[in-house]
């Protein structure tokens, strides 16, 4: 595909630094329509919520639900037939009750929201304060939640406690296809009730963000659009087993739902109790009361729970993104969780772009649309949901689907829309990991350079564990954004970290020089034991010294196996996005002081190198907490010693993509391709 040019409305709209050929983000006088329908007088002065709603499923089990519909001003339902927008939610209801009384109680959630717009700090622990509080502003809660005003424009919104979480019945299966059947099965009573008009749409951010990929995937005949901000595709390689390496925010997680699970919710107490819906409610939870928790557990200490590997458990609860066919709108984030999936659930959706839009922040998991809304910036998610569904559930020809449809803010850069990811103008290259002294990383454990050509001669680098991940942006990216409280170190500058490091460190560039796509590093590496545990960094490096993390992966020597059918390659073979089986019958033995080849998928991403700027390759031994190592791979790697070893005959080396030189020679061939 080719860059789309400006035209229409954005024709008279500066163009982002870097970045030729790509449309203003904030959406011209089309998005500023769609934020004035938001702001606006809304048809419906109200809205009434009944909480008490069940929905039986086919297995038996019930299902609590919340239902908002429009309502006059004496907060009477209206009695036509709207859409509806469905959430699927296993954070209790009881909490997004609480978080819709704080936002709109009177003078407090004003309040609220002014106090959140105005935090403008950008760097320090109030830059990382401010960027999560200015969530509450820019309409990332009212898709999580109640969206009041979306129901005031003309909308039902349905939401429900996920079966064994919340107020709802059964045991929590965690993205089920039980649970997906659920989401099946509400879409199709949704569809069927006198206040819908037979057509649905799903949103949600994170957890149901997946369930809503999820149930596109079905294909449910009433389920018309979805928004989906922060879902995956591949929860296994996102979160639960990077590299092989159990993440800890996982066991985080799963104790914070059990423990919501636990949690009646107040406002239907006693209806509950005198229908004997508290006792069916509380059977269950007795006998699931803490899902999952003993399993990861066990397989963490012992490796020998099958899902603490790749396992038909996950393949049956990662969303057919192939199969669905609605308007799907996805939001991600440079540094979420899930960091692979945006792009490629856009790559994946077998839409035409339009119908399918991807938007991706330089953010993480907690703080989405934090700074959207203002001049060069894309539209409030609420603002462009209620845009989404108006398109697409109303049939409105309000030019949503001519916004993006490739909506990127550029690391170190500003925001553009364009056609495609990768961008169009950046080609294949190759650089090497030399260990030639560079003098611009004396804190770290080696200074080396990349160059165009591989190390002349053979040498060896020691690395050694360290706790250094504790304050870095692998942390703040395994606590979902909670880190980059804690000051720059968490967020924009990253030398601490590196003082455990081998770095890699290019000649500065001459030009700005973006940096878009996939990335694959590969290292030849040994160590003295059985297992050896990587990490890895891809850094943009200012004039200053500042190092800033631009991307990440990491890899256990013993799941170094690709699979070739998902991997990407160039025409030629050249790999640039490796995917490793990371099942326990593919793992292949590490042998000891002998050298073995690993290639580490980077997690893709969009960035600008400054003038003066350089890029960077920090190569660690682990990186805690951000991953962690069951613990018989612990034993086998005790006392280890690893080492990159630079050999010319088996070079080590950055493959990545770039619109300029850095130094290195382009490889022949850059079109691509992901086998299938």
């Amino acid at each position: 595909m080719t860059l789309q040019l400006d035209h229409g409305d954005y024709a008279d709209l500066p163009r982002p630094a870097g970045a030729p050929g790509y449309r203003d983000a904030d959406g011209g006088s089309k998005a500023a329509r769609w934020r004035d329908a938001v702001d606006g007088r809304q048809p419906y002065p109200r809205v009434v919520i009944d909480r008490s709603i069940t929905i039986t499923v086919s297995d038996g089990t019930r299902l609590r639900a919340t239902l908002v519909r429009p309502a006059n001003i004496l907060g009477q339902p209206a009695k036509t037939a709207f859409p509806t927008v469905l959430n699927v939610n296993p954070y209790n209801r009881a909490v997004i009750d609480g978080i819709d009384h704080a936002l709109h109680a009177p003078a407090i959630g004003q309040s609220v929201k002014l106090a959140s717009s105005s935090m403008k700090f950008e760097s320090g622990p109030l830059g990382g304060v401010s960027r999560l509080a200015r969530t509450f502003g820019t309409g990332l809660w009212d898709v999580f939640g109640i969206n009041r005003n979306l129901v005031r424009s003309g909308y039902t919104q349905v939401i429900v406690d996920v079966r064994g979480t919340g107020s709802s019945q059964g045991r929590w299966e965690i993205l089920s296809p039980r649970e997906q059947q659920d989401s099946f099965e509400v879409i199709d009573w949704i569809s069927k009730q006198e206040w819908c008009d037979g057509n649905v749409g799903m949103t949600g951010w994170s957890y149901s963000a997946i369930n809503s990929l999820q149930a596109a995937g079905l294909r449910p005949p009433a389920l018309k659009a979805v928004f989906a901000v922060e879902g995956s595709e591949d929860v296994v390689r996102d979160i639960y087993l990077t590299g092989g390496m159990p993440s800890a925010f996982i066991p985080i997680w799963m104790g914070l739902v059990n423990g919501l699970k636990w949690l009646p919710n107040p406002a239907t107490g006693v209806a509950d109790v005198l229908r004997g819906d508290t006792y069916r409610w509380l059977r269950d939870r007795v006998k699931s009361p803490a899902t999952e928790i003993p399993s990861l557990l066990w397989g963490f200490l012992t490796a020998r729970d099958t899902r603490i590997f790749d396992d038909p458990y996950f393949d049956e609860r990662d969303p057919s993104i192939e199969n669905i066919t609605c308007p799907t709108f996805t939001v991600g984030a440079w540094h979420d969780l899930f960091g692979r999936s945006a792009t490629r659930i856009y790559e994946k959706l077998q839409l035409e772009p339009g119908r399918k839009q991807m938007l991706v922040a330089d953010g993480y998991h907690l703080d989405p649309g934090c700074d959207h809304g203002s001049a060069h910036q894309p539209p409030r998610l609420d603002v462009l949901e209620r845009a989404w569904f108006d398109r697409w559930l109303k049939a409105s020809d309000n030019g949503v689907d001519d916004y993006g449809p490739v909506t990127m803010e550029q690391q170190n850069g500003d925001w553009s829309c364009g056609d495609s990811f990768p961008r169009a103008e950046a080609q294949v290259r190759r650089l090497f990991l030399t260990p030639e002294y560079t003098g611009t990383a004396d804190h770290a454990r080696h200074d080396g350079s990349l160059h165009d050509s591989a190390a002349p001669r053979r040498r060896s680098l020691r690395v050694s564990p360290d706790m250094r991940g504790f304050a870095s942006r692998d942390l703040s990216q395994v606590t979902a954004g909670l880190a980059i409280m804690l000051g720059d170190a968490y967020s924009s500058d990253s030398r601490f970290q590196e003082e455990g490091a081998l770095s890699f460190t290019s000649e500065a560039v001459t030009l700005p020089t973006q940096i878009s796509g996939q990335m694959n590093v590969r290292l030849n590496v040994s160590t003295t034991a059985h297992e050896g545990i990587w990490a890895v960094t891809v850094n943009d490096v200012a004039p200053d010294g500042t190092s800033r993390v631009l991307t990440n992966g990491a890899l256990t020597a013993s799941n170094r196996a690709l699979d070739p059918s998902r991997s990407t390659y160039t025409r030629d073979g050249v790999l640039i996005d490796a995917v490793h089986y990371l099942t326990s019958a593919r793992r292949l033995p590490v042998p000891p002081d002998e050298p073995v080849r690993i290639d580490i998928d980077m997690v893709p991403t969009d960035a600008i190198l400054q003038p003066g700027h350089r890029l960077r390759v920090d190569v660690y031994a682990a990186s805690l907490p951000r991953y962690l190592t069951i613990v018989p791979d612990l034993i086998k790697a005790r006392r280890r010693r690893q080492q990159l070893v630079l050999d010319p005959d088996k070079p080590s080396y950055l493959t990545f993509q770039t619109d300029g030189d850095l130094g290195a020679d382009p490889v022949p061939v850059v079109s691509t391709r992901r086998r299938r």
